[in-house]
């Protein structure tokens, strides 16, 4: 197979889609690789170490869409990339489409196999291939939170710790998965007054065990949710359901609760964010205000952290890669049921459930994924 990793055109996206021992793991199993000229860059990783690993180098994404069986991305395809991906291409990246119809629709027109990162789920219901992002993510929503409610950044001027005789800042997260425990890690890190909701109580019960005594475990409901954001410094968005939407959590009527220049991390934003307020934003403009609420909805936090996020990305999608090469999709679908239920679309056709259900679309359920 012709596995090809064209260079990330998204606005500040430093990550890229395969190692240089990622290439070397393909052509040794006879695969051919295309990489195009200054993928690694912005993650440290020159087009040097490829070549010494065997790759093809190409000086242009066209020709790599036009060449290769399979395209190997990190995030979902621009609308310049759009023309360029062939019926019955593979295409292997985040897409979340639920939180865009534009894409969906585009995709859906190419006739490609769309296979998504964010919904290749184990049998335990694990995300194997978003949890490190989640990670990533997650330690750095405290990072910019901690930054925004600066002053000169137009926040409360508050340091998240505190110092002796003032009292340290109070975070609310909402959700209790990969993002919002690895959230809730770092606030308390910081000394930080620290709350985590969620609906699942046995998640609340494990999460109440392993967090620091700064930590409050808390029942997600609308009532609560609306006592936190009265006295929440930061707010994270941290909220997921796969493949589809994310919930509302906050109204903008809910904002009236808040202190001037009280700052949200809505990490939720890739599915849509969980704040009615959110849009997304982008690393070069990451923040606005909203009735004297700073947000801040980048929708490729990872990407600021190219290095970090490449190789903990890199880690977990090379065995997947692997597998499609060596099987094809069709092949690699039937034995593998996480790789089944990351195929979104296929043939022209919308493959998952949720992504059908968001934009009210047929599911055809050409593959066995249960």
């Amino acid at each position: 197979m012709i596995i090809g990793v064209p260079k990330e055109i998204k606005l500040d996206e430093y990550r890229v889609a395969m190692l240089p021992v990622g290439v070397e793991e393909l052509t040794r199993r006879g695969h051919q690789v295309l990489i195009e000229q200054g993928a690694g860059l912005g993650s440290g990783l020159a087009d040097h170490d490829y070549l010494e690993n065997g790759c093809e180098m190409v000086a242009e994404a066209s020709e790599i869409f036009a060449r290769a069986d399979m395209i190997v991305k990190v995030k979902e395809p621009m609308p310049a990339e759009w023309s360029l991906i062939r019926p019955g291409q593979i295409v292997f990246t985040y897409f979340h489409f639920a939180a865009d119809r534009e894409l969906t629709e585009a995709i859906l027109a190419t006739n490609c196999t769309a296979v998504a990162y964010e919904t290749l789920a184990d049998d335990q219901g694990r995300l194997p291939l978003l949890t490190p992002m989640s990670e990533v993510a997650g330690r750095m929503s405290i990072q910019e939170g901690a930054k925004y409610l600066e002053r000169p950044q137009m926040g409360r001027g508050i340091l998240l710790g505190g110092v002796p005789g003032v009292a340290p800042a109070w975070i609310t997260v909402l959700g209790g998965g990969v993002v919002g425990a690895n959230a809730a890690k770092i606030a308390a890190g910081f000394h930080a007054n620290v709350s985590i909701l969620d609906i699942n109580m046995d998640r609340l019960r494990y999460l109440d065990d392993v967090m620091p005594p700064n930590v409050d475990v808390l029942f997600s409901d609308r009532h609560t949710i609306r006592r936190q954001l009265e006295r929440a410094d930061l707010v994270v968005g941290a909220v997921l359901i796969p493949g589809a939407k994310a919930p509302r959590l906050v109204e903008r009527e809910d904002l009236k609760r808040m202190q001037p220049g009280s700052v949200i991390i809505d990490v939720a934003i890739d599915q849509g964010g969980c704040i009615e307020t959110s849009k997304p934003t982008s690393h070069s403009s990451p923040t606005y205000i909203v009735d004297d609420v700073l947000h801040y909805c980048v929708t490729n936090m990872p990407g600021a952290v190219g290095r970090t996020s490449t190789y903990a990305l890199c880690n977990v999608t090379l065995p997947y890669v692997i597998q499609i090469a060596q099987q094809g999709i069709e092949a690699a679908a039937h034995v593998s049921k996480p790789i089944a239920r990351a195929i979104n679309m296929h043939a022209g056709k919308v493959t998952n459930e949720a992504v059908a259900e968001t934009f009210e679309l047929p599911c055809a359920n050409l593959f066995s994924k249960k």
